[in-house]
């Protein structure tokens, strides 16, 4: 394993150059940071910890650059040879006594927590706000899962012909993201939500931690609320459509044909028989709002008679031909 290679770093790095190019990785592969690719960026998190522990190691790093990752874990370090240009960090002490380089020593190889190192390298940013520290799934070693923000929950308003027909509406989600070298930045999303048509209103749709990024806290939930825009003609009562219809005194009477526009462009032309009073209703089935669960199937269309139009002055001859035809 080449340690070197997977920091980005020369194998002159100095302490300071290894910190560095650490923080930015831990950053990028963090697997808090990572939610839809947990499993991948658990085993990089690891590599790139291990990486950084061994390197920043004195006596670690002396024991990779001479012997390798096979005998740095091993336990058990050969004789150092004579320092060499290529292994800067050889101790002088290899060559003291030709007695040391005849013999193996023991050496007992101990690894750091990986999120031990990123809480010492981002200090609060690797802690919860109670001080306990991370585990890679999420949770702290005192047991307790890692907080999350509040949801957060915006208004999605939708025209009654949306909500009838179904429609697809892209909404721009701006949130805080963390750039690599740790410093906040603005970021935009264009997301797509699919309307089905039947939605109420209060139906939500939630984009999984897309909220603002939080040093130490699992972004929030974006909730998107369906709120219906008031329309000029149709009042939505559960799934049905109740329609106000004004008519005159000769309709009432004659057995009127209304023509009633409907929310996905039709005209429907409906007959009223009999004698119509004001408050009268006439139902139209599955002529209403569809039924996002039942596919085919829709409420009914309700038609309510609010008013009847009264003539504002009859001839006598009038008079006389109403009395004769309601006598």
């Amino acid at each position: 394993m080449d340690y070197y290679n997977i920091l980005k770093v020369s194998r002159s790095a100095t302490d300071i150059d290894i910190k560095k190019s650490y923080r930015k990785l831990a950053m990028i592969w963090h697997p808090d940071k990572n939610p839809d690719n947990r499993a991948e960026a658990e085993s990089k998190f690891k590599l790139i910890s291990e990486a950084y522990d061994v390197l920043t190691d004195p006596e670690k790093r002396r024991i990779y650059d001479n012997h390798g990752e096979a005998v740095l874990k091993s336990g058990v370090v050969p004789p150092t040879p004579r320092k060499h240009p290529h292994f800067p960090y050889e101790s002088s002490s290899a060559s003291s006594s030709s007695s040391r380089q005849n013999r193996h020593t023991s050496y007992h190889y101990n690894p750091r927590n990986p999120h031990d190192i990123y809480t010492e390298i981002f200090g609060d940013e690797g802690r919860e706000t109670d001080g306990s520290r991370r585990t890679s799934t999420g949770v702290p070693f005192g047991g307790h899962p890692m907080k999350k923000a509040p949801p957060v929950e915006r208004p999605l308003l939708c025209s009654l012909e949306d909500l009838y027909r179904g429609v697809d509406k892209k909404l721009k989600i701006t949130r805080t993201v963390t750039d690599h070298d740790g410093r906040s930045r603005p970021e935009e999303e264009i997301v797509t939500i699919n309307i089905k048509p039947g939605w109420k209103k209060g139906t939500k749709l939630t984009f999984t931690e897309k909220g603002d990024q939080e040093p130490g806290i699992i972004p929030a939930d974006i909730t998107f609320v369906i709120e219906e825009k008031p329309h000029a003609r149709y009042i939505r009562n559960g799934n049905d459509l109740i329609i106000n219809q004004k008519m005159t005194l000769v309709d009432a009477l004659t057995n009127k044909i209304l023509e009633i526009p409907t929310l996905d462009g039709r005209r429907l032309m409906v007959q009223l028989s009999g004698i119509i009073t004001p408050g009268y209703v006439h139902v139209v089935p599955n002529e209403g709002m569809p039924l996002s669960k039942e596919p085919g199937r829709k409420g009914n269309l309700k038609i309510k008679i609010v008013d009847i139009k009264y003539p504002s002055s009859l001839t006598p001859q009038q008079r006389s031909d109403l009395r004769g035809v309601l006598s």
